[in-house]
């Protein structure tokens, strides 16, 4: 059984939504997440995200994306996948970043599934020690994905960290 990755899209941006899917997909068979689990993926626009930003986060600006991991259930819920939780792009947010850096915008998106899915599954950078095993895990999905490692600094170097 594979995992199943809804991408939601309601305004039509132009994207890649297999690639996504398929970055998501090497994140959790890289880590050994059982293959009957479920996550969705959220192409929104910027003041979408910089209200759940605000929201959660307490801070007022739009940023690429935002991670919200599902509570685990206390018990399992019959016919329903083991559900991850969500991950919210910006899409007209990470469309510029891309742009100001000269990135292939679907590869842009992909390493911020990446990103976004690791953090789900519970990795985090706000210790030496867990950005050093996060970074390390990202790099090796994105070696799978054929993504370039230089476009990791500019996620890095995006507005703070990246969860709700």
């Amino acid at each position: 059984m594979a995992h199943e990755i809804e991408v939601l899209n309601e305004a039509g941006f132009t994207l890649d939504a297999d690639l996504l899917c398929a970055a998501a997909t090497c994140v959790l068979n890289q880590e050994h997440v059982t293959a009957d689990s479920a996550m969705t993926i959220v192409i929104s626009d910027d003041a979408h995200v910089a209200s759940l930003n605000k929201q959660y986060r307490g801070i007022g600006a739009a940023t690429d994306i935002l991670s919200f991991p599902a509570d685990a259930p206390p018990i399992a819920i019959p016919d329903e996948l083991p559900y991850l939780g969500d991950l919210i792009i910006a899409y007209p947010y990470a469309s510029a970043q891309a742009a100001r850096e000269g990135h292939v915008l679907s590869q842009s998106l992909a390493l911020l599934v990446v990103h976004g899915t690791l953090h789900l599954l519970g990795y985090d950078h706000d210790s030496p020690e867990q950005r050093a095993s996060m970074w390390q895990a990202q790099a090796t999905a994105l070696a799978t994905l054929g993504i370039p490692l230089d476009y990791v600094p500019t996620l890095e170097n995006s507005v703070d960290d990246h969860h709700g």
